[in-house]
């Protein structure tokens, strides 16, 4: 079975939806939307973006988001022309004309087509932010019997060889290749290691172990400290829970007893296989998820 078969397209596709985008400060029809093809963005990487989820209408840690797109785009060497106050407030103005409350945003920054080559100082920046109604990532038979991960081939790069630390559409390719790598073979998702070897992260989503009653995940010095990663660090230290950042090798993936992934799509996903490896799925991956949906649901105080 192709890979096109097991994934087949969204219905409807995301160019041809009712809706509404915020597009360079107007409320524009999905539908017109566009780009030109000779986007420095689609020729360059040369954008960053954000992934952000509403829960009753509230945008769960938005300025924090928000803040790191400006500071993303810092990275690659352009401003982004709004403030984070003003992406802020776009954000949920397009939220609310969409009429959604339980929802996903997607703000995307990006270089334009002013100019075309490796080169990109007259070029100019762009923002838009488009929002949908989007469930569990990984479906909700992941969340009830744990993903399965495969081993990526690809490995992310060392901090010297890639802006490691924005949110940047281009160090998203090997995780596409890994993520399709891995449904071709029957998997949910990817491990994917560090250009040391290390285990450093799924394709989209940072990642915990559990072994003894401690928590130990990988230190984010190649790829992002997530959100939802410190959020869910802070919940396990309200149950009592130690949490050791540091190098972690493939080798002790046999040693741990839970295994979960944590990212704003993902949210808390426990995990059952990696590769040769199972987890079971357990009361401290399930109570995280618990008290992280809790805590963005309003039921849990945020102190």
């Amino acid at each position: 079975m192709s890979a096109a078969t097991k994934n087949p397209l969204p219905e409807p596709t995301y160019d041809d939806r009712d809706g509404w985008i915020w597009f360079d400060g107007d409320l524009v029809p999905w539908r017109e939307a566009s780009v030109h093809i000779l986007t420095h963005a689609m020729h360059y990487a040369s954008a960053v973006f954000e992934g952000q989820r509403s829960y009753n209408g509230r945008v769960f840690k938005l300025s924090e988001h928000n803040e790191r797109l400006v500071n993303s785009a810092k990275i690659l060497g352009f401003d982004i022309p709004w403030t984070r106050e003003e992406i802020d407030d776009a954000c949920n103005l397009v939220m609310e004309k969409n009429g959604l409350t339980n929802c996903y945003q997607r703000p995307i920054a990006w270089r334009g087509s002013e100019q075309m080559g490796v080169a990109a100082q007259a070029t100019k920046p762009h923002l838009a932010i488009a929002v949908w109604e989007w469930g569990a990532y990984f479906g909700e038979e992941a969340i009830k019997k744990g993903l399965r991960l495969d081993i990526s081939k690809w490995r992310r790069p060392a901090p010297y060889t890639a802006p490691t630390n924005a949110k940047a559409s281009g160090l998203y390719m090997i995780c596409t290749m890994a993520k399709h790598a891995a449904a071709d073979r029957g998997y949910g998702d990817a491990l994917m290691l560090d250009w040391r070897g290390q285990v450093a992260e799924a394709t989209g989503a940072n990642i915990f172990f559990l072994r003894d009653g401690k928590l130990h995940t990988p230190t984010p010095d190649c790829f992002l400290d997530g959100i939802t990663r410190r959020t869910v660090m802070d919940l396990a230290r309200r149950r009592g829970i130690e949490i050791e950042q540091r190098a972690i090798w493939p080798e002790e993936l046999e040693s741990f007893e839970q295994c979960f992934l944590t990212g704003t799509a993902a949210e808390v996903t426990p995990v059952s296989e990696i590769g040769p490896w199972s987890f079971d799925v357990g009361e401290v991956g399930l109570g995280l998820r618990k008290d992280y949906l809790d805590l963005v649901n309003g039921r849990l105080s945020n102190s």
